[in-house]
């Protein structure tokens, strides 16, 4: 089992795409064991976004992290981090191949919708960031059995 963190950001709260987004997830057989509705801080952006903070671009990319509520997550499955990832599409929407969730709601790079982590390393910094361990609540989901076999 792998865990991931996964943030709606600000477009997908404001475009009220927070349900239809988590449900192509719960369609997949990914389990969320932590979530919650917050206001990403100027300090939190800059720990999130820490290899950016320098660049000529990280100002508007901080003021639009920080400029609604996010919805921060920690979903967790078998190679969730490549799964989710594939899932979103490429960065940029209107690169996106349809059927991915960017490819059917973004058009562009910025406003994506959608952060994932992009590794294990990253994973463990960024749930890290958003989440205390008390947080994370795992569970046995009834209906695992008939998402997958036994020996995966």
């Amino acid at each position: 089992m792998e865990r991931s963190l996964v943030l709606l950001k600000p477009d997908c709260v404001q475009r009220r795409l927070i349900g239809t987004i988590i449900s192509r997830f719960e369609a997949k057989a990914i389990d969320i064991v932590a979530m919650k509705l917050i206001q990403i801080s100027p300090d939190l952006a800059k720990q999130h976004y820490a290899e950016h903070c320098e660049k000529p671009w990280y100002p508007g990319l901080e003021a639009f992290i920080t400029g609604a509520p996010v919805v921060a997550m920690v979903v967790q499955g078998l190679d969730v981090i490549r799964v989710v990832r594939e899932m979103l599409g490429a960065t940029n929407g209107l690169e996106a191949a349809p059927g991915t969730i960017r490819g059917d709601f973004s058009s562009s790079r910025q406003m994506n919708l959608v952060h994932a982590s992009d590794g294990v390393e990253a994973s463990k910094r960024e749930i890290d960031l958003y989440f205390s361990d008390s947080e994370l609540c795992a569970y046995d989901v009834a209906l695992t059995p008939w998402f997958r076999a036994e020996d995966e």
